[in-house]
């Protein structure tokens, strides 16, 4: 079978490898859609410092599954699935008290272990999650962002009646903000520099869009919101501005939600955090209730996706994929690998 190798930063091989085998406890996919993400790309740069080379990438993904292992139950050959990719412990403290995607010892595919940029991938039947056969494989391979988006809701207790601020209308920060929309959110607003990715925002429903650089966000927040300002607040880029207009135009009380991924260490005006009380909260993957909920979500048409889907590229063409996010950061969104037709 082909396999996509990346060798390097830079470079990435398809190879020809053996099938793999398939252990009592495992379920064989053939898979058919992997999505890019930024960490995908910061590993392509050499950017990624928990990531070794050679590595086999792919962890937002779908297929079909081949063949089943002797004990294994509930899957059938032909069912669509997902695949929850992370690898834990069972062990440390974390793991031990419900908490396993922040595992002392987390391992994720694509990353610190073997992900599924393969033609079959064999995986513990644990990991795997059937799809609702009116959902489609592109769908599919999206569960994983968007059960990222769902969990940094239920970090903060989840969005149901409140005004949400989004920082960021990337796919992260569009999934979040929909996904807030889905979960019963009061209002939903949110911002970016890209007039782009603000009608791709518009046309995935989402009702209240703010360029920071031409309007002032505080006043738009006041505008929409009312004097109460939002009730949750989203950061989904990962830089310096965005961290500073979240605390700036947060209300004394408000739940910040950190969900970008930062390259660069930020400076947090910690004075006013304390003095408005305000709750920098953290979060990181998900958990498996957290991809029940985000294939609810898709499934009950609560959520658009199709228009992030901007780009798709064959599994031959893997590198150019990640070429053509390279050279199009703005309007490239959600880049599909098609494994197999």
């Amino acid at each position: 079978m082909k396999q996509a190798v990346m060798t390097a930063p830079g470079r990435i091989e398809l190879r020809d490898v053996p099938a793999p085998e398939v252990a009592p406890e495992q379920v064989l996919v053939r898979m058919k859609r992997i999505g890019v993400c930024g960490s995908d790309i910061h590993v392509f740069h050499g950017k990624h410092p928990l990531t070794p080379y050679p590595v086999v990438q792919g962890h937002e993904v779908s297929g079909v599954v081949e063949r089943t292992g002797s004990a294994v139950r509930g899957l059938s050959p032909g069912d669509p699935v997902t695949l929850q990719p992370q690898v834990t412990c069972g062990v440390c403290y974390p793991c031990r008290h419900g908490a396993y995607h922040i595992c002392d010892q987390l391992k994720v595919m694509g990353f610190q272990t073997t992900g599924a940029a393969s033609e079959l991938f064999a995986v513990d039947s644990s990991k795997v999650l059937r799809l609702p056969k009116s959902m489609s494989l592109e769908q599919g391979a999206m569960v994983e962002p968007l059960a990222v988006a769902v969990h940094a809701i239920e970090r903060v207790g989840g969005a149901a009646g409140k005004k949400v601020l989004v920082l960021g209308a990337g796919p992260i920060g569009n999934l979040v903000a929909q996904a807030a929309r889905g979960l019963g959110a009061a209002a939903v607003m949110i911002t970016d520099t890209s007039e782009y990715r603000l009608e791709l925002a518009a046309r995935c429903g989402i009702p209240l869009r703010v360029n920071p650089l031409k309007v002032d966000l505080a006043e738009a927040v006041r505008e929409k919101f009312g004097p109460d300002k939002a009730d949750l607040i989203f950061e989904c880029v990962g830089v310096q501005k965005t961290v500073e207009q979240a605390v700036a135009v947060a209300r004394k009380g408000t739940d910040v939600v950190v969900v970008g991924v930062f390259g660069d260490k930020p400076v947090v005006d910690m004075g006013t955090v304390q003095d408005r009380e305000l709750r920098l909260v953290g979060t990181l993957m998900y958990q498996q209730p957290d991809w029940v909920k985000a294939i609810s979500l898709i499934d009950q048409g609560k959520v658009d996706l199709a228009p992030l889907v901007t780009d798709r590229f064959a599994f031959a063409d893997y590198q150019k994929a990640y070429e053509y996010i390279d050279a199009n950061r703005e309007r490239a969104m959600k880049v599909m690998i098609v494994v197999d037709a």
